[in-house]
């Protein structure tokens, strides 16, 4: 234990470690292991499909595509791996990312139930145990919301265009106290991932193959999601 708090660099296992509750007491192997287990493997299926549009839109988008590379070998200058750092690095290549989730979130449904009655301004009111269901997929494309919603822009996401719009427009990952906790590790990934596939690959679109989109618990294409790849030039 010591040697974990004498670490220059805390990772995400050194906190599970050094946790306590309020007796003083760690988390036991068996803990740790379903923490881990949360963010490594429960969040695959969620992952892939928000990484495998996330190519597609850039095969389809040629110009936001060298946009984000240019980007992106500015900011790696030269490395062919990215450190924490270098996430900062990339904003736009993060508003492509984020625009990207908006069009095709990885869960595009989620439901909550209510815990107590809640009571609206008009004086209706919703028992305790009710099942709400948010499509998200619709609440991402509703065009009360959301200008040209069909239209791919990344840079809806300029902090400028982001502060005019309901703080819940956008909940790729849901919102409230019981979002998802891996977010932020979700995030980073998305961003690594892109930027080291950008920096080896261009992505071509494949006019032949238009996705069937279908909005299952996990969103997906029937048919698959068909690109071309062909390596950068050195």
């Amino acid at each position: 234990m010591d040697r974990v708090q004498g670490k220059r660099n805390v990772d995400f296992l050194d906190i599970l470690l050094l946790a306590r509750d309020e007796n003083k007491q760690g988390m036991s192997d068996e803990d740790i292991q379903a923490e881990v287990d949360t963010f490594m493997f429960e969040g695959h299926d969620t992952t892939a499909s928000a990484m495998s549009f996330i190519l597609y839109s850039l095969a389809c988008y040629p110009e936001y595509q060298k946009m984000c590379r240019d980007e992106v070998l500015q900011a790696l200058d030269g490395k062919d791996t990215m450190e924490w750092e270098d996430l900062s690095k990339i904003p736009y290549t993060t508003m492509f990312i984020k625009e990207s989730l908006r069009l095709y979130p990885p869960v595009p449904g989620m439901s909550r139930i209510t815990t107590k009655t809640i009571t609206f301004f008009d004086g209706r009111t919703l028992p305790a145990g009710s099942h709400i269901g948010t499509n998200v997929y619709s609440l991402h494309r509703n065009a009360t919301v959301w200008e040209d919603p069909e239209v791919f822009d990344p840079l809806r996401f300029l902090p400028e265009n982001v502060s005019k719009r309901p703080p819940h427009a956008f909940v790729p990952f849901s919102a409230g106290p019981r979002n998802c906790i891996g977010q932020n590790f979700a995030m980073n990934e998305l961003k690594v991932s892109t930027a080291l596939t950008l920096q080896r690959y261009h992505l071509i679109e494949d006019p032949t193959q238009t996705p069937q989109i279908v909005p299952r618990l996990v969103l997906r294409s029937l048919n698959g999601l068909h690109i071309k790849i062909k390596p950068v030039d050195p």
